[in-house]
């Protein structure tokens, strides 16, 4: 981003200065960081619960008779098979099978889609989708302006919501979302969530913005509820194993790369944008293994940064991705990718090299963390 350009502001940047978060540059917008202690929004998310502003992330709506078929063509996933109601997590990858981003895509009708993009990576897709969208009868529109994007997260999340709303939050499963009305503020309720933990998302108009979240934070008041920054919704999706673009994916790796080929289907009606490429990945994947996303454990107090050598032997033998302190843990985490033969949980003698310095990590399975249900 040139420094002549400014940075965009959501409907809650206001509200943000007033609770005295500290902003940050994120993919073009301006927001909230932190409020306070990072560590306590963490543990707030992990034992009562956090309110996210997450309005940066990129909606798209694909309406038309053939929605479902340019989704399907665009996609790698099977969206036609998602049923209205429900979510799917995807990707759209490029000719070459590279991944251009990781996607929530939700049928909110028959003939009418909302594509979900990382905010960095919205512009990228809302191109692809349309160019890809030639010769369908189907529109993709740009509804970033259109929504606000609130998240409650945390084991506290469903009673602050239903004291709120008289939508059907039981019924409501993993990977849904339905129309209600939250606080007398119209909403599509998601239930998707980054955390780890259960949790909801609601989109509603930007003017609804600063009401819910108040509405929100009052009914969550008795139960700890606190607002959350950027900073611990890094620190709590890294303990719960999830991929960050950017971090454990890009253009560069493909699905299978990524540990992440049961999301593409194969079996699916019709062509798709990386078919061909992605089929050899997976024939490479199944003769070859790709390196494999693991998870690290510190044995020292020494935190790895993305970009630190994994080392084994004195050879390296794979690349952090992501490294942060885990409040949950008590200990440095990180996930890397590493070669198959040091990738088993337990694996001996693996550490990595920081600034020169070979400190040990014990590998481990992902997630580092698994709420109990």
């Amino acid at each position: 981003m040139s420094s002549t350009e400014e940075l965009r502001h959501t409907a809650l940047d206001a509200l943000h200065r007033s609770l005295g978060a500290t902003m940050t540059d994120f993919a073009g917008w301006d927001m909230p960081l932190r409020y306070g202690s990072e560590r306590d929004e963490h543990n707030a998310v992990r034992t009562k619960a956090g309110l996210f502003d997450l309005s940066h992330m990129g909606e798209i709506t694909v309406t038309g008779p053939e929605a479902a078929q340019l989704l399907n063509y665009a996609l790698v996933g099977d969206i036609a098979s998602v049923r209205v109601g429900r979510a799917r997590y995807t990707m759209i990858c490029r000719a070459d099978g590279g991944i251009l981003d990781d996607l929530i895509v939700y049928r909110l009708a028959e003939t009418e889609y909302m594509v979900v993009a990382n905010a960095s990576n919205a512009q990228v897709v809302l191109d692809a989708l349309t160019e890809r969208a030639a010769g369908f009868d189907a529109e993709v529109r740009d509804d970033r302006d259109a929504y606000a994007l609130i998240a409650v997260q945390g084991p506290q999340s469903p009673g602050i919501l239903k004291s709120l709303t008289d939508a059907d939050l039981d019924g409501l499963k993993y990977y849904a979302g339905l129309p209600g009305t939250v606080a007398g503020v119209p909403a599509l309720i998601a239930r998707t969530g980054y955390t780890g933990e259960d949790g909801f998302e609601l989109f509603v108009k930007p003017e609804h913005a600063v009401e819910l979240w108040q509405a929100l934070t009052k009914a969550g008041e008795a139960v700890g509820l606190a607002p959350c920054g950027l900073s611990c919704r890094d620190t709590l999706r890294l303990e719960a194993g999830m991929p960050l673009y950017g971090h454990e994916l890009s253009t560069s790796l493909t699905p299978f790369d990524a540990g992440l080929g049961r999301v593409v289907k194969f079996e699916k009606e019709g062509d798709f944008v990386g078919r061909e490429a992605l089929a050899a990945a997976a024939s490479r994947a199944s003769e070859n293994p790709p390196r494999v996303l693991v998870g690290l454990v510190a044995e020292g107090r020494r935190v790895p940064r993305a970009g630190y050598p994994v080392v084994a032997g004195g050879e390296v033998i794979g690349e952090v991705t992501s490294g942060a302190p885990s409040p949950t843990l008590g200990k440095p985490i990180a996930m890397a990718y590493v070669d198959a033969a040091h990738s088993a949980p337990g694996t001996a003698g693996v550490g990595v090299d920081i600034r020169g310095s070979h400190e040990p990590y014990e590998v481990v399975a992902l997630p580092f963390y698994k709420r109990q249900k």
